[in-house]
């Protein structure tokens, strides 16, 4: 299997973490390639028409995406049950739903500043965009930090992941603030080898 990736990809990192935690990181070939809206750059758009990683290619098939549909792929060939059953499985899929809408909303804000000429910059977008990470983190202290803390699943591998993107993009926003027990949480999970192996350049 081939995974084109981008090292910065919060995304991408959440199916790294997924196949380290699974065992199976040693059975996917990488591959760098990413471009932007504007610009499809060196993006897989040959496997994936909508020029966006991470995009899994397959010996058994067509390749596959978005990150959600790869990491469910992946932990069925594991077999390693981070997608519980019963009622578990849909507050995990709930979490990493809510995780990755954290990751559009902070993506949305690095294109605003990067892609638009500065005269065309909306602070109004920006602003709102940033207010729905900041509810999100909420919920995630008041609301899901005792999920976080139980068996071990999907909605926590795309949390951390969230989160980390959140430090290494908006740092400045300081999302920790307020927030003591989803920040302990989050500085334990970022210890596990499969989060210090798949940490992006600075």
């Amino acid at each position: 299997m081939t995974l084109y990736y981008s090292p910065t990809s919060p995304y991408a990192r959440k199916v790294l973490v997924l196949a380290h935690e699974a065992g199976i990181a040693g059975k996917l070939d990488i591959i760098t390639g990413s471009g932007t809206p504007l610009d499809s750059g060196q993006a897989p758009i040959a496997q994936n028409p909508l020029g966006k990683v991470p995009t899994l290619s397959r010996p058994d098939g067509p390749a596959i995406y978005d990150s959600r549909v790869i990491c469910e792929y992946l932990d069925s060939i594991a077999q390693s049950g981070f997608y519980p059953g019963g009622a578990r499985r849909w507050d995990a899929l709930t979490l990493q739903s809510m995780a990755d809408g954290i990751l559009d909303a902070a993506l949305a804000m690095v294109y605003e500043s990067r892609l638009r000429p500065e005269a065309m910059h909306f602070a109004p977008f920006v602003e709102g965009q940033w207010q729905k990470i900041a509810r999100s983190v909420d919920m995630l202290e008041t609301r899901w930090i005792s999920y976080l803390a139980g068996p071990f699943c999907i909605g926590q591998i795309a949390t951390a992941c969230a989160l980390s993107y959140l430090d290494l993009r908006h740092n400045a926003r300081n999302w920790r603030q307020a927030h003591p027990a989803l920040t302990a949480w989050h500085e334990n999970f970022a210890q596990r080898d499969s989060m210090l192996a798949t940490q992006p350049p600075t």
